[in-house]
């Protein structure tokens, strides 16, 4: 099983044929949610720092042109490719990836709302049929049989989690309170049901092949996604559920504080973008409680923070533009 689940991730761009290329690896498209996630974090803080509102929009900027560049790169190489789009989506490593290509859109439609409504409203609601129409696909593939327990990776929490909870926020912002809740429903219900099962698999299997323990900063991703819909929903107070939630989230970066050293022994690949917005989210989160609780030194607090995981993310993306 190990083999089945790291070879696409390690070789899918090379071909068997040389003259038919592979399809691009989907977990490219962590790239630009990743770029996306930091140009939320820069937003978040914009408040706190005085920022002009360029600032935050040139990482938004950053984002969109990572995001469109590789959607563009993906259908260019899959039109010229012989391996089917389906038979991607359906392996256990990768298909559950996907979905990150519809929740950047989703950010990205948050930060194009604030310049045209219409046109960012247009986008939230095609990314989020897109989404939908995606995790109903793959659940309906997962129910086949096909998958063991061995399979899953926290991955498998980005086809639902991800648009309901993202979607949630985003939904809000564009103005659809009602479908913002369902949405944060739909992400709140996976989240519990798919963590306890990728918990399971990580905890009582064999562990992670090296190329998939980058995914394992997904976990982090929901409580910081959670708390940051809440606060959209439910306004910027420290009620109880924000609590509830900022103490999962303290829990699990405590674990992944811990994981440090497995990671430090990781070779460096594209899949090291799966730490970013994770982190990203963590710290908006953690910039949006700075502001609400205001404790000493929060502003200060709040930019390095900020410069920490913009470092962070800068020097991932560095060694990604030398590996290319």
């Amino acid at each position: 099983m190990t083999s089945t689940l790291v070879s696409p991730i390690t070789s899918i761009s090379r071909s068997p044929d040389t003259a038919v290329p592979a399809r691009l690896p989907l977990n490219t498209l962590a790239i630009g949610f990743g770029l996306a996630g930091l140009a939320e974090a820069w937003t978040e803080a914009s408040s706190a720092l005085a920022l002009p509102r360029v600032v935050p929009q040139a990482f938004w900027a950053i984002a969109a042109i990572a995001w469109m560049s590789l959607l563009t790169a993906h259908l260019v190489r899959g039109a010229r490719s012989g391996e089917r789009l389906t038979a991607q989506l359906r392996h256990p490593a990768q298909g559950p990836i996907a979905a990150l290509a519809p929740v950047t859109a989703m950010l990205l439609a948050a930060d194009l709302f604030t310049w045209s409504p219409g046109s960012g409203r247009a986008l939230f609601l095609l990314a989020l049929a897109a989404a939908a129409l995606l995790a109903a696909w793959l659940f309906a593939s997962w129910f086949e049989g096909r998958l063991e327990l061995e399979s899953m990776h926290p991955g498998y929490l980005l086809p639902t989690v991800a648009p309901g909870l993202v979607g949630a926020d985003v939904a809000h912002a564009v103005g659809y309170d009602g479908l913002a809740w369902a949405l944060f429903g739909v992400g709140t219900f996976f989240a519990v049901v798919l963590t306890a099962i990728v918990l399971l698999r990580l905890t009582f299997r064999s562990a992670l092949p090296d190329a998939l323990v980058p995914t394992t900063a997904i976990l982090l991703a929901p409580p910081a996604v959670a708390g940051i819909a809440w606060f959209s929903l439910h306004g910027h107070s420290a009620d109880a559920v924000a609590r509830a939630i900022a103490g999962l989230g303290a829990l699990l970066l405590l674990v992944q504080a811990a994981m440090l050293p497995r990671y430090r022994k990781l070779r460096f690949s594209l899949g090291f973008w799966s730490f970013t917005f994770p982190l990203a989210a963590a710290v908006a989160l953690a910039e949006e409680w700075l502001e609400v609780v205001r404790p000493t030194g929060w502003v200060p607090i709040t930019g390095a923070l900020l410069a920490f995981v913009t470092v962070f993310i800068g020097a991932i993306a560095a060694r990604s533009l030398r590996k290319a």
